[in-house]
């Protein structure tokens, strides 16, 4: 089924979800999946970070000045911050997104940094724009700087999963393949980083997908490693991985 918008986009239904691919105005790859509580479209900037666009309404998550132009980006209803490393909490992004208005909901080291927000920790949920946002476990386990500490510390940074209706969608900040993620339930959509060496390896990406198996797993926040790797590694799990240029 084809439908013509300012681009012309292809609808498919796979694993119970009806998406479609597509280029924003920007330049930006999109896919718009059709939920119970309306479409959500899901703008991939790079990096670490995402826009998502229900309802009229826009949220930002782990904006970053490096990947767009955020003086061209819809201004933010909400934003979702992770942790406060710099490509995560990103003032420059910020300034330019951010109003008097804006929801901006983070863990405690980036509200400290930051000087406002409402704060979330790991287990918490909260309302956001009507949207259930659930705050989960992001850490390392494995992969630690030279003086032994881990690259991020248990307890103290965010991933979070956005309900929306019926489509329950994760986005794992920057974590390993961590025991929790065996707790998640009915995830549709996911997002797994593979940054290297401060995330996960293509093999600790599909451990983690397999621990918890979202219909869709898109592989983000990927640096130089090769995202093909966990296609190839998920081929035959029934899993749906797709690339966008999230590096």
């Amino acid at each position: 089924m084809l439908k013509l918008l300012s681009f012309m986009t292809v609808f498919l239904f796979l694993g119970g979800l009806w998406y479609c691919g597509a280029a924003s105005a920007a330049g930006f790859e999109e896919d718009v999946f059709r939920t119970s509580a309306g479409e959500v479209t899901i703008t991939f900037l790079g990096h670490g970070t995402l826009m998502f666009s229900v309802g009229g309404r826009v949220i930002h998550v782990d904006p970053y000045s490096k990947v767009a132009d955020y003086s061209a980006l819809p201004k933010a209803d909400a934003v979702l911050i992770t942790h406060e490393h710099q490509d995560h909490l990103d003032t420059e992004a910020l300034k330019h997104i951010v109003t008097d208005g804006t929801d901006i909901v983070l863990n405690r080291k980036s509200a400290a940094a930051l000087g406002k927000g409402r704060i979330i920790g790991n287990g918490e949920t909260k309302k956001v724009l009507g949207i259930t946002v659930e705050a989960v476990p992001a850490y390392n386990i494995v992969h630690k700087r030279d003086n032994g500490q881990p690259f991020h510390p248990k307890g103290e940074h965010n991933g979070y999963v956005l309900t929306f209706g019926d489509t329950r969608i994760y986005v794992a900040g920057d974590t390993e393949n961590i025991p929790e993620m065996k707790e998640l339930k009915d995830i549709s959509i996911a997002f797994l980083p593979m940054n290297l060496p401060y995330t996960m390896t293509p093999e600790m990406a599909a451990d983690a997908a397999l621990s918890f198996r979202p219909k869709i797993l898109y592989p983000y926040h990927y640096g130089q490693t090769d995202p093909e790797k966990l296609v190839d590694l998920l081929k035959d799990s029934g899993i749906e991985v797709r690339v966008r240029k999230m590096s």
